[in-house]
């Protein structure tokens, strides 16, 4: 009977049927963990700080429409100045202590942020507290969730694996809508349970990624990177269910022995200044920006501002009170989960990144202007309307961006940064990239609640004026990266030209290094049985 996890292997070093097993999924699954910890923190926040409990609790209700955006914005955006940092410090700590445990500190240092939300009483200084802390685990994790998993993966699935990284985080924003309104629903809005409920249930992933990577093996390319060939190789054959005498095996470990003997004659094994250096190299200068490019983009998308204030934005479009803005926060998350899931599964190996970031973003662009178009005529900022087809078209639009989101900027660019650059800069680049990435949700965050209330239905117009730069960037700019292994980014991405035409040339040079490597095997072969013969 075939392995239900069997895979076509059409990379440059096809892996044995028995690489895809459960095991690689299951090792993606514990550690996207820390993807759910990102994942319920940004769906959960914005509604609760709606619900009626908080709003009495914290003083909200008293507040000036001036005053509740901006404490809103700061409970908010707190979170995204945590992670920011929490990306700068994970660096050091992963480059010296390994991808492994220093997740299981972001597990810790996240529960301890919780615990510190849940038991504020009239002190919003406690919420800032423990939001920056849960911000700094979160902010480590996504730097080296996608790192530790890409090391990990075989390249024919490597896509697919990152990708549950993002499938953990929408199905975690689903829990997290949804806990919203079952509260709401459920405990009367006198009672502190209403919303210590949704910001205790912070502890989940954060256990749950403390005692899962405890049963992880180290990066394998982090061992032999730091001189640890033979606990490599022990990692590698327990991820890939092989015996270390299988020649894949040792492809792999010498693979990456090459790379990074190559990259340590060009100096990136020294210091952080010697590995800036050869950041700023044409190639990888090139990867850097793209990299950066596409993490400010997806925030400059709007996606973040629906995460955290979808129930005023729902309520921007004419659909008001909270338990009707929670339920169609609720249907959102459902719908983005699940799109993430079939595309994350189907989509992004087969499709390939590049044609999934230029559908997505299309679609995306269209639902955007819709919306904006709908709420100037409308006058939905200003008034209550009339929820005509205009309007439930409006809601539709929301769920329609979703979809074209969710198998393009959703995760693609998470997939793309965990991919793309050298295994003796990766942690270096990805901190540029990482840091990019929350410096983007901080912006968006801290701003929309000024937006809406300033610009109003230009909000919506400032997220699709972005979606279309987003899409002639990706059509110029981004090469197809899908089935090449790590190490051979490096020919894409030393390819001038176009994206366009980038990868049908690197495929004839990779093609023409397999052909002669290939014969020089079969020649060795040959003189070594005619000597075998004359014996």
């Amino acid at each position: 009977m075939p392995s239900p996890f069997a895979m076509k292997d059409d990379s440059a070093f096809p892996a044995p049927s028995a690489v895809y097993s459960w095991r690689i999924y299951a090792l993606a699954f514990c550690a996207s963990m820390g993807a759910s910890m990102f994942g319920y923190d940004s769906a959960f926040v914005g509604g609760a700080i709606t619900l009626p409990s908080f709003v009495s609790r914290f003083g909200l209700g008293t507040a000036s429409s001036d005053q509740a955006a901006a404490l809103s914005a700061n409970i908010v955006s707190t979170f995204q100045a945590g992670c920011f940092f929490g990306a700068i410090v994970i660096s050091y700590l992963a480059e010296k202590f390994g991808l492994r445990f220093p997740l299981v500190a972001c597990g810790v240092v996240y529960n301890v942020g919780a615990i510190m939300q849940v038991a504020s009483t009239r002190s919003i200084g406690m919420i800032y507290a423990g939001r920056a802390l849960t911000g700094l685990a979160v902010g480590a994790s996504t730097l080296v969730v996608p790192q530790y998993i890409s090391e990990c993966s075989p390249p024919a699935i490597r896509g697919r694996l990152i990708g549950m990284f993002e499938i953990v985080l929408q199905f975690s924003q689903i829990v997290g809508f949804w806990v919203n309104y079952g509260v709401n629903q459920n405990i009367s809005g006198t009672l502190d349970a209403q919303w210590r409920i949704p910001f205790g249930l912070q502890i989940i992933p954060g256990t749950f990624l403390t005692i899962l990577m405890l049963l992880q093996p180290e990066s394998p390319r982090w061992l032999i990177k730091n001189g640890k060939t033979e606990k490599a190789i022990k990692s590698l054959c327990e991820i890939r269910r092989l015996p270390r005498e299988d020649d894949y095996i040792s492809w792999e470990v010498d693979t990456v022995k090459e790379q990074l003997l190559s990259e340590s004659e060009l100096g990136t094994t020294r210091p952080f200044s010697a590995k800036f250096k050869e950041m700023v190299k044409r190639s990888n200068r090139s990867r850097l920006a793209l990299g950066m490019g596409f993490m400010m983009l997806q925030n400059l998308s709007g996606i973040n501002a629906l995460n955290y204030y979808s129930p005023t934005i729902f309520k921007s479009i004419g659909f008001s009170g909270t338990s009707v803005g929670l339920l169609a926060t609720g249907v959102f998350g459902i719908v983005k989960a699940l799109a993430t899931l079939v595309f994350m599964c189907f989509g992004i190996d087969n499709l390939g990144r590049r044609k999934s970031m230029l559908i997505g973003s299309s679609g995306a662009l269209i639902a955007m202007f819709y919306l904006g178009g709908y709420s100037k005529v409308s006058g939905s900022f200003h008034h209550a309307v009339v929820h005509d087809g205009g309007a439930y078209i409006a809601i539709v639009m929301i769920y329609i961006f979703a979809v074209f989101y969710a198998m393009s900027w959703n995760g693609i660019p998470w997939v793309f940064c965990a991919e793309v650059f050298p295994t003796g800069i990766r942690s270096a680049c990805l901190l540029f990239t990482t840091c990019t990435q929350w410096l983007g949700q901080f912006i968006i965050v801290y701003s929309t609640p000024y937006m809406i209330t300033s610009i109003t239905y230009g909000t919506f117009l400032f997220f699709g004026g972005f979606l279309l730069i987003g899409t002639l960037v990706v059509f110029f700019l981004m090469p197809e990266t899908k089935g090449l292994s790590l190490e051979d980014m490096d020919v894409l991405f030393n390819i001038k030209g176009l994206a366009t035409t980038q990868r049908r040339k690197a495929d004839e040079i990779i093609g023409s290094q397999r052909a002669a490597e290939n014969a020089v095997s079969l020649e060795e072969k040959t003189e070594h049985a005619m000597n075998i013969e004359s014996i």
